[in-house]
C-alpha cells in the first residue's frame, strides 16, 4: 500500500508507516482489512506501532495476524486499545497471550460484580465462598499476589476497554464495571491483608465503605478509589480497643497492596480522606462512633459525599448496618440551617481554587464540567430525596433520571444534562486510558503533543473530519449548557424553600394536610385538603410537580391574607391551564412566580377572577420588567392588528377588551407587588382605556358607515373628564367623557349630529356587551346640562353654551378635559375652546370661589353616603381625595393663567407647580401628596381584594386586616396590620384636611 493510501487512511507519518509495515510482514493486499482497522483507530500511528511492538515479541506473531484477518471483533478491539492506550500496548508487550482476551465471546459479555469479586480471589488463592476470605500462603505467580493481582486487574480493564472503544459498552456499563472490578480488588487485598496478619483478622470484623464515584458504579479507568471503613470486635472479643487496632492495621495493608507499584505500575490510590475527621481522624471506627460523629459534628458536605456510601468489601453485615445507620442521617441533613447555601459556597470555593491556567481546559472541576452536573443533581436530591425515596441513588445518572421521572427537573433540561455528563465522561475516560493516569484536563493546543493528543482524543470520539477543531467546539458547547443548566438548578430559590420546611412537611401526604392545614391559619381545612386532593392525586407528572411545589407554596398561601382563596384560585388556575407544558415548569424553575401567585391569590378577588379568564397571564409574574406598563404605541400597534384580524365588530372589540383584561391584570399584579406606585398605576389604567375606546370607535365608525352606506358626514372626538382625564384612573372608575363632534365642510349639521349620535350608541354597545372581560362604562354626566342635556354636540354648540351658561364648577370640571380618542383635530380645537375658562385670566372672581366652596361644603354634606365614617370614606371624606384635588383645582382656577405650569390635568402635578412657584408651601404640598397618594392606593386595593368597588376603608377587622395585607402591612407591626393602617389613614387624612380648610377656604 503506497503512502498516499495509508495518508487517506488516517496515518499522519505515512512514509515511516509503509516502513513499518514492511518491517514486520503486514502486506497491504493480504492483511487489508488489518490496516483499515488500524487506520480507523483514534490514532493511527500509535496503533501501528504498538501492533508492530506485539508482533515483535515473537512465536506468536502469525497466530495473531492470522487471527486479526479472520475475526473483524479482535480486529476492532485490539486496533482500538492500540490506537487509545499507551499504557494497555505496554501491558500487552509485556504479556504478548494476553491480546486473546479481546477475541471470542467472553471479551464481549459484560461481567457480573460477583464474578469480577470471585476472579479476583481466586487469583490470590481465597475462597470467594467465605465469611472472610483469606489468600493463600503461596502464589503461582513468583513475583506475589499483589503483583498477580495487578496483571488480572490490567487484564478485565484491556477487556473492558475493548468493548468501550468499538462501542459495545456504554457509559453507564464502564462505569459500574471499573468500580465492581476495585471493589473486587479491594476484596482481594484484603484477603492478602488477612494472611499477613491472621491474629489481627481473627479480633476484628471489617467493613470497606465505597465512597465517590466507587461507591455510586460510575468509577473512571484512573481514580482514588475512595472508602471508609468501619469495624467492630469479632464474636467473642471483649477488647474494643484491641479490634479497633488490628483493624487499622488490616485496614492500612489493604490501602498498600493497589497502591505499590511494581513492574505492571500502580493500579490505584486507596483514599480514606473523607472518614470522619478527615485525615486527621483515626482510620478505622466503630459503628457508633461513625454514627456520634455524623449526629454531633459533620459538616455540609460530608452528608453530600455520604449520599454515594455504600458497602464495596468485608463484612457484608456489617456494611449492611453501617448504611441502615447513617443513610437516614443523610436525608436529614437538607433541614441544616444554610445547608444549601454551605452547598453552593463550597462549589465555589471549587472553581475559585483551580490554577488560571487550566480553568479554560478542566473538564471535571472547572464551569461548566462535571462538578457542576454532579453538585446540581446532588443539592437536588438531598433537598428533595428526604421526602421521596426514589431519588436515593449514589449513581449521577441514575439520580438525574429519577429526578426528571419526579418532576423536580425538565425532561429537556435533564436530557440536556445527561447527555453533557455522558460527553463529558467519555473524554475523561479517553484521557486517562492514554497512559492511565489520572487526568482531568484537556490537552493544552499551544504544548508540543497538545495537537496531537487533541486530534487522538477527536477521533476517539467520532470527530474525524476536523478532530482538533471539531473536539474544542463540542467541549465550548457543552460547557456553556452545563453552566447554564446548573446555574439554573443549583441556584433554584426553590431548593431554600424547600430546605426551610420540616422533615415531615417536606412532601406532603393527605393524612398529614389537615392537621397542618389548620395550623396554617386555613379557615375550612376539609376544603382546602380537598383542593390538595385534586392537586396531588395521581402518576401523572404534573400531579408529581405540584406534590414539590404544594408544600412549600401552602407556607406562601398562609403569609396572604386569605389563605383559602389561595389555594382554591390555584387549584382553579391549575386546572384552567389543564397540561400546558409551560405552566407548573415555570412554577418549579422559577419560584418567584409561584410565591408571588400564591400571595396574589391569597389576596387579591380581582387578580383571581382576571386570571382565571385568562389564566395564561400567570407568565407575566417571572419578571419585573414584564409587569412594567407598555408604551402607548404597542398597545395600539396591537389594537389596530385586532381590528384587522376579524370580520366584525363584535369580535374585533372582544378582542381588544381582551387585550384591556390583560392589562388590567398586568397593572394589578405590579400594584400589589409594589413594582408601580399609584401615580404610574393611574396611567397605565388610562392609556388601556383610551386604547381601547380609540379602537371601538374606529370600529364603531365602520359599522355606522356601513349601516348608512356612506362615510361618515361628521368628525367626532372623544373628551375624557374626571380621573381619566387626569390620568388617575383607578380599577373601579368609570371613564367620565364629553363627546365633541365637528361636521365635514357642507354638511347637513342635523345629519352630521344624527350621525355621531348613532357612533355614539355604537361605540358604548361595542364596550359594554357582555363578555367575560371587564366592562368599560363611559359616562358623560359632565356634559353641558348634565343628563337632561344632549349626549352629543358640535364644537360650536359647546362654544355657545360655555358663553352664555357656563358656571364655575364646568370651568373646574374642564381643568381635568383632555382629548383621548377620535378626531385629533376636533380635539385640538376643542382644547382651546375650553382654555379661556379653565384658565381665566386674571384667576376667577371671589364670587366664583365663594361658589366653589359652597359646593364643596354641599357635596360633603349631602354626598357622603349614610352611615359612611367621614374619616374613612377615601373620596368625599376628611382629607381624602377630593379635599386634595379641590384644593389643587382652586389653585388652578386662580393662577393657571398667569403660572403655566399649572395647566395640567393631574393632581400631584398641578400640587408639584404650586409648590415650585410659591403658591403652596412645600410642607404643606408634601402633606397633601401623602394623603393623596395613600387615599387612591387604599381605594384601589379596596377594589383589588374585595372585587367590587367601595370608597370607603372597610369596617370588619378581618377586612381591614386583608386589606392592610394587600398594601404591604404586616403582623409584626405593633398595632397589627390593621391597626396599623388606620393610624397611618388617619394621621395622613387628619394633616391633609387641616391644610385643606387652610389653604382651601384661606382659614
Amino acid at each position: 500500500m503506497t503512502a498516499g493510501g495509508l495518508a487517506r487512511r488516517g496515518f499522519g507519518d505515512a512514509s515511516r508507516a509503509v516502513r513499518l509495515m514492511g518491517e514486520c510482514g503486514l502486506d497491504a493486499a493480504r492483511h487489508a482489512a488489518v490496516v483499515d482497522a488500524l487506520g480507523a483507530a483514534p490514532d493511527p500511528d500509535q496503533a501501528l506501532l504498538g501492533l508492530v511492538r506485539l508482533l515483535e515479541t515473537g512465536s506468536e506473531a502469525a497466530e495473531l495476524l492470522e487471527a486479526l484477518t479472520a475475526d473483524p471483533d479482535l480486529r476492532a478491539r485490539l486496533a482500538g486499545v492500540l490506537g487509545a492506550s499507551v499504557a494497555l500496548t505496554d501491558h500487552l508487550v509485556r504479556h504478548p497471550g494476553d491480546w486473546r482476551e479481546l477475541r471470542g465471546a467472553d471479551a464481549a459479555r459484560t461481567p457480573t460484580a460477583e464474578e469480577l469479586r470471585a476472579g479476583l480471589l481466586h487469583i490470590v488463592g481465597a475462597d470467594p465462598h467465605a465469611a472472610a476470605p483469606v489468600a493463600a500462603p503461596e502464589c503461582d505467580d513468583p513475583e506475589g499476589p499483589e503483583h498477580a493481582l495487578r496483571v488480572a486487574y490490567h487484564r478485565r480493564v484491556l477487556r473492558l476497554a475493548g468493548r468501550d472503544l468499538t462501542g459495545a459498552a456504554d457509559l453507564e456499563t464502564v462505569g459500574a464495571e471499573l468500580a465492581d472490578l476495585a471493589a473486587a480488588v479491594l476484596e482481594a487485598a484484603l484477603a492478602i491483608a488477612r494472611s499477613r496478619a491472621p491474629a489481627e483478622a481473627a479480633l476484628c470484623r471489617l467493613a470497606v465503605i465505597g465512597m465517590g464515584k466507587c461507591g455510586g458504579r460510575e468509577l473512571n479507568y484512573v481514580s482514588d478509589v475512595d472508602v471508609v471503613f468501619v469495624a467492630e470486635p469479632a464474636e467473642g472479643v471483649e477488647d474494643d480497643q484491641a479490634a479497633q487496632r488490628a483493624a487499622a492495621r488490616l485496614a492500612a495493608e489493604m490501602m498498600r497492596i493497589p497502591a505499590e507499584t511494581d513492574s505492571e505500575g500502580t493500579l490505584w490510590q486507596v483514599d480514606a480522606a473523607l472518614r470522619p475527621e478527615g485525615r486527621n481522624g483515626p482510620l478505622v471506627r466503630p459503628l457508633s462512633g461513625h454514627v456520634a460523629y455524623y449526629q454531633r459534628w459533620a459538616k455540609t458536605w460530608e452528608f453530600q459525599a455520604l449520599l454515594k456510601a455504600r458497602p464495596v468489601a468485608g463484612d457484608p453485615e456489617l456494611g449492611a448496618a453501617y448504611l441502615a445507620e447513617i443513610e437516614p442521617l443523610v436525608w436529614k441533613a437538607a433541614s441544616r440551617p444554610n445547608f444549601v447555601d454551605d452547598v453552593q459556597a463550597m462549589r465555589r470555593r471549587v472553581v475559585a481554587h483551580i490554577p488560571a491556567a487550566e480553568a479554560e481546559r478542566e473538564i471535571k472541576l472547572g464551569r461548566g464540567g462535571l462538578r457542576d452536573i454532579e453538585f446540581s443533581v446532588q443539592l437536588l436530591q438531598l433537598v428533595h430525596g428526604r421526602s421521596d425515596p426514589a431519588l436515593r441513588s449514589g449513581n449521577t445518572l441514575e439520580a438525574l433520571a429519577a429526578l426528571s421521572g419526579g418532576g423536580y427537573v425538565g425532561r429537556e433540561d435533564a436530557g440536556g444534562l445527561a447527555d453533557a455528563y455522558r460527553f463529558l465522561r467519555r473524554v475523561e475516560h479517553l484521557l486517562q486510558l492514554s497512559r492511565l493516569r489520572r487526568t482531568h484536563l484537556l490537552p493544552d493546543p499551544a504544548g508540543a503533543d497538545g495537537p496531537d493528543q487533541l486530534r487522538r482524543l477527536g477521533r476517539a470520539l467520532g470527530f474525524t473530519a476536523n478532530p482538533v477543531t471539531d473536539l474544542m467546539a463540542a467541549w465550548r458547547r457543552v460547557a456553556g449548557e452545563v453552566r447554564r443548566l446548573h446555574e439554573k438548578l443549583f441556584y433554584r430559590p426553590l431548593l431554600h424553600a424547600v430546605a426551610r420546611l420540616p422533615d415531615s412537611e417536606a412532601r406532603l401526604t393527605l393524612e398529614q394536610a389537615g392537621e397542618r392545614l389548620s395550623a396554617l391559619g386555613f379557615a375550612d381545612s376539609a376544603g382546602a385538603l380537598r383542593h390538595l386532593e385534586a392537586l396531588t392525586s395521581g402518576l401523572s407528572r404534573r400531579a408529581a410537580i405540584q406534590r414539590t411545589l404544594l408544600p412549600v407554596m401552602l407556607e406562601w398561601f398562609a403569609d396572604a391574607p386569605d389563605p383559602d382563596a389561595g389555594l382554591l384560585g390555584f387549584r382553579q388556575v391549575s386546572e384552567a391551564l389543564g397540561g400546558t407544558p409551560w405552566y407548573l415548569r415555570l412554577l418549579r424553575d422559577d419560584v418567584r412566580v409561584a410565591e408571588r401567585m400564591a400571595w396574589l391569590l391569597g389576596t387579591s378577588r380581582y387578580v383571581t377572577e382576571l386570571l382565571l379568564r385568562a389564566p395564561e397571564s400567570v407568565a407575566v409574574l417571572a419578571d419585573d420588567a414584564d409587569l412594567a406598563a407598555r408604551p402607548v404605541a404597542a398597545l395600539m400597534a396591537e389594537a389596530d392588528a385586532a381590528l384587522r384580524r376579524h370580520d366584525s365588530a363584535e369580535n374585533a372589540v372582544a378582542a381588544v377588551r381582551a387585550l384591556r383584561r390583560r392589562e388590567l391584570l398586568r397593572t394589578a399584579v405590579a400594584d400589589l407587588l409594589d413594582v408601580a406606585p399609584v401615580d404610574a398605576v393611574g396611567e397605565a389604567l388610562t392609556d388601556i382605556s383610551a386604547v381601547t375606546i380609540e379602537a371601538a370607535l374606529r370600529a364603531a365608525s365602520d359599522v355606522v358607515a356601513a349601516q348608512r352606506g356612506e362615510e361618515l358626514c361628521t368628525r367626532l372626538c372623544v373628551v375624557a373628564m374626571g380621573r381619566f382625564g387626569g390620568r388617575e384612573l383607578s380599577y373601579a372608575s368609570d371613564a367620565d367623557v364629553l363627546f365633541v363632534h365637528e361636521p365635514l365642510p357642507g354638511a347637513d349639521p342635523v345629519a352630521a349630529t344624527e350621525t355621531a349620535g348613532a357612533l355614539v350608541r355604537e361605540l358604548r354597545r361595542l364596550l359594554e356587551m357582555p363578555a367575560v372581560d371587564p366592562p368599560l362604562r363611559l359616562d358623560a354626566d359632565l356634559r353641558p346640562e348634565g343628563k337632561s342635556g344632549a349626549m352629543v354636540r358640535t364644537l360650536d354648540s359647546y362654544a355657545a353654551y360655555y358663553r352664555r351658561w357656563s358656571s364655575p364648577w364646568e370651568s373646574q370640571a374642564l381643568l381635568r378635559a383632555f382629548p383621548i380618542a377620535g378626531d385629533p383635530g376636533v380635539g385640538a380645537r376643542f382644547t382651546a375652546l375650553v382654555d379661556p375658562l379653565r384658565y381665566p385670566e386674571g384667576g376667577v372672581d371671589e364670587r366664583a370661589v365663594r361658589e366653589i366652596r359652597t359646593l364643596k361644603a354641599r357635596m360633603e354634606a349631602e354626598r357622603l353616603p349614610r352611615g359612611a365614617d367621614p374619616a374613612l370614606h377615601t373620596k368625599l371624606g376628611r382629607g381624602g381625595l377630593s379635599d386634595v384635588e379641590w384644593v389643587a383645582q382652586l389653585l388652578q382656577l386662580r393662577h393657571a393663567a398667569r403660572v403655566p405650569a399649572l395647566r395640567t390635568t393631574g393632581t400631584l402635578k398641578a400640587l408639584d407647580a404650586a409648590v415650585d412657584h410659591g403658591l403652596l408651601d412645600p410642607d404643606d404640598g408634601a402633606v397633601l401628596e401623602t394623603a393623596w397618594r395613600l387615599a387612591a392606593r387604599v381605594r384601589g386595593a379596596v377594589m383589588l381584594v374585595r372585587g367590587r368597588p367601595s370608597d370607603s376603608v372597610p369596617t370588619s377587622l378581618r377586612d381591614q386586616t386583608t386589606l392592610a395585607g394587600a398594601l404591604g402591612y404586616r403582623e409584626e407591626d405593633d398595632e397589627g396590620p390593621a391597626g396599623q393602617l388606620l393610624q397611618d389613614y388617619r394621621q395622613a387624612t387628619r394633616r391633609a384636611r387641616a391644610v385643606m380648610e387652610r389653604v382651601f377656604y384661606d382659614d
